[in-house]
């Protein structure tokens, strides 16, 4: 049986990659220093080896990948606004830790490691949809850092020969999106505000777009890129290969909720980009990946789970 490592997998994505691989009865440990992550999203998960640490400190790293088949390097502070505020720590975190991870996994002998790169690497470009192949050009330093956490990637497999692939995500959404923090994704501070009849705040005009993907779909590219014989050494993006804009966004949750408040409009946030969409050829040539959850259907699991577990007023 093979032995998998997610980094950061007591976080939203990282959480969902544990409870699917232990569906699919794999061994798997976490390691993560629960800055971000809750103990209680693995805590329903059986046999999961918890590791509480964190990855810039280099004993930690080597612990986790001790033994190890397969790592899944989700950890990092996901925020463009949190990097722009504290570009220090970010980099802490999303740099220092990875070149941590990958030396470590290097030295253990790890089969491959995948790393949970961005879409926020394209930057501002206007060609639609993002092909892998285009230049990059970070707006913030949380679309550099993950660059340049990609690119160490890139040199391990071709400098030390450990197999790793890169899986840029466009706009993750779904169940466990803590809504609670002003760094969330949008989708979740949205549905926060709308189930409690508080008017959300749109940055811009709202006609920016996204791609907006339900995590199961994530999930699923990520776990094949473990073991897709092509895919060692590849950056692949894995979305829905579409795009909505905010106010349309908006106007599905708040129908989905039943809610009567329009959005409040605000100044555009710096590093922010105007239009994000997926190619998603290479992803289903090198990976066999095809999107498993549309929008409509993620937004409809996402509004249900959190009236189920989160205090509203609506």
């Amino acid at each position: 049986m093979p032995h998998y490592l997610v980094t950061g997998g007591a976080g939203f994505i990282g959480s969902h990659l544990v409870e699917e691989l232990a569906r699919r009865g794999e061994s798997i440990r976490v390691v993560d220093d629960l800055s971000t992550g809750k103990r209680h999203n693995i805590a329903h998960v059986p046999s999961v080896e918890l590791i509480e640490g964190d990855l810039a400190e280099m004993d930690v790293a080597r612990r986790a990948v001790h033994g190890i088949d397969y790592v899944l390097h989700q950890a990092a502070i996901p925020s463009v606004p949190r990097s722009v505020e504290n570009p220090i720590t970010s980099n802490r975190a999303n740099i220092d830790a990875s070149l941590n991870i990958l030396v470590a996994a290097r030295d253990a002998g790890v089969k491959r490691l995948v790393y949970a790169g961005s879409s926020s690497a394209y930057g501002d470009t206007p060609t639609l949809p993002k092909v892998e192949t285009m230049a990059s050009a970070p707006l913030s330093p949380y679309a550099l850092q993950k660059l340049v956490a990609e690119q160490y990637c890139r040199m391990f497999t071709d400098l030390y020969g450990l197999e790793t692939a890169t899986i840029r995500y466009f706009n993750v959404f779904g169940p466990r999106q803590d809504p609670s923090s002003p760094y969330s994704g949008v989708i979740s501070l949205f549905i926060s505000a709308l189930c409690a009849g508080r008017q959300p705040t749109i940055y811009g005009d709202g006609e920016h777009t996204r791609d907006f993907t339900y995590v199961a779909n994530v999930v699923d590219g990520a776990l094949r890129a473990c073991t897709a014989e092509r895919a060692g050494g590849e950056v692949i993006n894995v979305a829905t290969g579409g795009r909505t804009s905010l106010n349309t966004l908006f106007k599905t949750l708040r129908d989905l909720v039943g809610a009567k408040v329009d959005p409040i409009y605000a100044e555009p946030r710096a590093g922010d980009v105007k239009d994000s969409q997926a190619d998603i050829s290479k992803a289903r040539r090198l990976l066999g990946y095809q999107p498993i959850v549309n929008l409509e259907e993620g937004l409809a699991k996402t509004v249900a789970w959190y009236r189920a577990t989160q205090v509203t007023t609506a």
